[in-house]
């Protein structure tokens, strides 16, 4: 990419987009496209087609998803199949037509078996059943991974897949009935200290583990993928055609335990934890294998106290 080529930020709005416009501009990309979804609805695909007719971006960023946490994704099943697959199809068949450059595709850690083994290798997908609960949006995920690899090897095209880790930052979700978990326990245990609780509720057993990334990580991960790797170098590293699509990930996880009482001594709740075992855990374990991407000569910066210092401060500010 060059710092005037025209760049489509699909979701710019979301905690992925906003992450990756930041960056971007940061960095002296100055020629964005970004449209809210009242002034482009991108499950539709008629007006998908005439926005890329008409704007003709060279590169395109496909943040926009529907996501949610465990309850969201088992509750709204039909939403987030449905309209995961009209935004994406919509978007990489328009970007297929209108000849863009390189897309980059971001799917998530979810769409790999419920058991993978540990580390989680790119290769692993598609070889077990994956998590019930989420199983519509990791579905929709694994479809648009497939559909980036078909029309690069039927078509030319140049579509990087890309599958983060959990992620956070900056302008996340901390809506208590549709956030992730992290974002959910900075909420809850800053809520309990302003009301001076005695307890702050966590929703299942708290052993768990899962790998968090900060949004920023994430989003110079994917310009660095877009402007240094391609589709062909990613086919001649690896030992198959499939599969081609990368881990972004931290490296290391901790349980929601741990993280619990980090966010806790961070936002400085004094209260005692109490775990709700009546609420579903999901997967045990969900940490990805980054080897190839750190290979390619990427790794992340931000540590997880680091990260979750930056965002509570980001959002007491919100709330002032």
């Amino acid at each position: 990419m060059k710092l005037d080529s025209k760049i489509f930020v699909a979701g710019h709005n979301g905690l992925v987009g906003t992450a990756i416009k930041k960056a971007l501009l940061s960095k002296g990309y100055q020629n964005l496209v970004l449209k809210t979804r009242s002034e482009l609805d991108l499950s539709s695909t008629i007006k998908v087609e005439e926005f890329f007719q008409k704007e003709k971006p060279e590169y395109v960023f496909l943040a926009a998803a529907k996501v949610g946490g465990i309850i969201a994704n088992n509750t709204y099943r039909a939403d987030f199949i449905y309209e995961n697959l009209m935004i994406q199809n919509n978007i990489i068949y328009s970007a297929y037509k209108n000849g863009v450059k390189k897309l980059l595709f971001l799917g998530s850690s979810c769409i790999y078996p419920k058991n993978a083994p540990q580390p989680i290798k790119e290769e692993y997908l598609l070889t077990d059943t994956l998590e019930y609960t989420n199983e519509p949006y990791a579905i929709a995920k694994i479809a648009g991974l497939k559909m980036c690899e078909a029309f690069n090897l039927q078509y030319g095209c140049n579509f990087i897949s890309v599958m983060p880790t959990n992620l956070y930052g900056e302008n996340d979700n901390f809506d208590l009935n549709t956030s992730h978990v992290l974002p959910a326990l900075i909420r809850k245990f800053y809520e309990g200290k302003l009301n001076k609780s005695n307890s702050v509720e966590v929703w299942g057993s708290g052993n768990p583990r899962r790998e968090f990334l900060h949004s920023s990580d994430m989003a110079q991960a994917c310009i660095y993928i877009m402007e240094n790797i391609n589709f062909n170098d990613l086919i001649n590293n690896s030992k198959e055609i499939r599969n081609t699509h990368i881990n972004i990930g931290y490296g290391s996880d901790v349980s929601i335990k741990e993280l619990a009482t980090l966010i806790k001594n961070i936002v400085g709740f004094d209260g005692e934890i109490i775990y709700d075992k009546s609420k579903p855990d999901g997967t045990y374990q969900k940490l990805l294998d980054t080897s190839k991407l750190n290979s390619l000569g990427w790794k992340p910066k931000i540590t997880l106290e680091k990260g979750v210092k930056e965002v509570f401060e980001w959002y007491i500010n919100q709330k002032k």
